[in-house]
């Protein structure tokens, strides 16, 4: 079997490096795939908008099944246009794919099934949504409704703040907008909630807490995510029900009211208020420092969870999972997540010596002439299995020494609640 992975993120080589093992996968092709991709797929170069040239190539090379990691080709429709040529693709279709390519198509569902989530406002234009601050109550968050790479959430605690973020957002930071939300604060804890989902039916897949904030006691701007780690330790069997019964089944009932079902991943992104879950958002695939931490302790092979949900088949498999945790590290380039600088050279990749429980994936680099380059904000994700938090967190973080990067930063802290209590 021939499998074509779209994305360049540590996302698609954490799920590469877990295709690999399969004896049923004969080649992989990553569109366009990074330098860690390179040494177990064939990277292809080729423009994701242009449909119709990714779909030759696919023919071309009888590629069997094709899964889409980021957000954007499946907001624009791509799963629909590749399955109405009868290709296998594991992903959401456009019309579910608006949970997360409109946070205002969330709500709407929100109101309808009364799924718990913060009270909110939507405003067409920079007067009304500054109006609107004036009775506000602080802290407040700003949001904008289109695709903004997980940056596009400003918490803001004073007016002034909160100016600056709706600016921002209509001036076009995150490409055209046309609205945007302000939202109530919640007070509670995080966590990210996973499930995958055939068309028929879904299973859970692990959780984890994402460290979105570019500096350590989770402060500064938000990021595309600092490090992770799994499992939450907000999860219990109560909670794991509340989330299922109040958030996800009327979430799918929303979709089915619409004429559509969900196939693919769902991240549920969640505030937890003293065991209460309230949705923060929705992403419509594996998140992405999350990705690279939960699938390293899947049991299961993924090739075999993934041609199940595309065949319709996912109720009659059972996913199987090592108990261990789990914990990511981050390595940014210098300046993210603002301007940063390219093509820079990662001199030391070489000197990581990854032991049985210990994986490493690439984000933003190239491979030219047997050198490794920095291109992307995010560049390089570490990431241990242990009996505990502490273990991983350490042992990562002797290899980060080892790889001294000068260009790069990461944050220390990763996993500090259930580390540094």
């Amino acid at each position: 079997m021939k499998v074509g992975i779209i994305g360049s993120g540590g996302r698609e080589h954490a799920i590469c490096e877990s295709l690999k093992s399969s004896n049923k996968i004969d080649k992989i092709f990553c569109f366009p795939g990074n330098a860690g991709t390179q040494e177990i797929a064939e990277n292809i170069d080729i423009d994701l908008e242009n449909f119709e040239n990714l779909k030759k190539f696919i023919f071309d090379k009888k590629i069997d099944l094709i899964i889409v990691g980021p957000e954007k080709p499946l907001v624009e429709g791509l799963v629909d246009y590749l399955e109405s040529f009868k290709i296998k693709v594991f992903g959401p279709n456009k019309i579910a794919s608006q949970l997360e390519g409109s946070k205002i198509f969330t709500k709407k569902i929100c109101k309808k099934f009364d799924i718990p989530t913060a009270n909110f406002g939507i405003f067409r234009n920079k007067d009304s949504a500054k109006k609107f601050l004036k009775k506000t109550n602080f802290p407040t968050v700003v949001k904008a409704d289109n695709l903004a790479s997980g940056k596009g959430v400003y918490i803001c605690n004073k007016e002034s703040e909160a100016i600056t973020a709706i600016d921002e957002i209509f001036d076009g930071k995150f490409g055209r907008a046309k609205n945007l939300l302000v939202e109530e604060f919640l007070d509670g804890e995080e966590m990210s909630f996973f499930t995958i989902h055939d068309g028929n039916t879904f299973k859970t897949f692990e959780t984890a807490q994402d460290h979105k904030r570019v500096l350590e006691g989770d402060k500064g701007k938000n990021t595309g995510g600092m490090g992770a780690y799994s499992p939450s330790r907000l999860i219990n069997e109560e909670l794991k029900n509340k989330i299922i019964n109040k958030i996800i089944k009327p979430t799918l009932m929303g979709l089915d009211e619409l004429g559509t079902n969900y196939k693919g991943f769902l991240y549920t992104g969640l505030m937890i208020v003293k065991n209460e879950p309230f949705l923060i958002e929705f992403n419509v695939r594996m998140g992405d420092p999350e990705c690279q931490t939960i699938l390293p302790k899947l049991k299961t092979n993924l090739s075999e969870i993934l041609l199940a949900c595309c065949e319709g088949r996912l109720e009659k498999l059972k996913i199987e999972w090592l108990n261990k945790k789990s914990l990511c590290v981050v390595v940014c380039s210098k300046g993210y997540p603002e301007e940063f600088k390219k093509n820079v050279e990662i001199e030391n990749i070489n000197k990581i010596n990854l032991k049985e429980d210990d994986f490493f994936f690439h984000a933003g680099t190239v491979k030219k002439n047997n050198k490794v380059y920095a291109v992307g904000g995010r560049v390089l994700n570490l990431i241990t299995l242990s009996d505990n938090f502490i273990s991983a967190r350490e042992n990562i973080m002797q290899n980060l020494k080892k790889l001294n990067w000068t260009g790069g930063f990461f944050r220390k802290d990763i996993g500090y609640k259930v580390i540094d209590k």
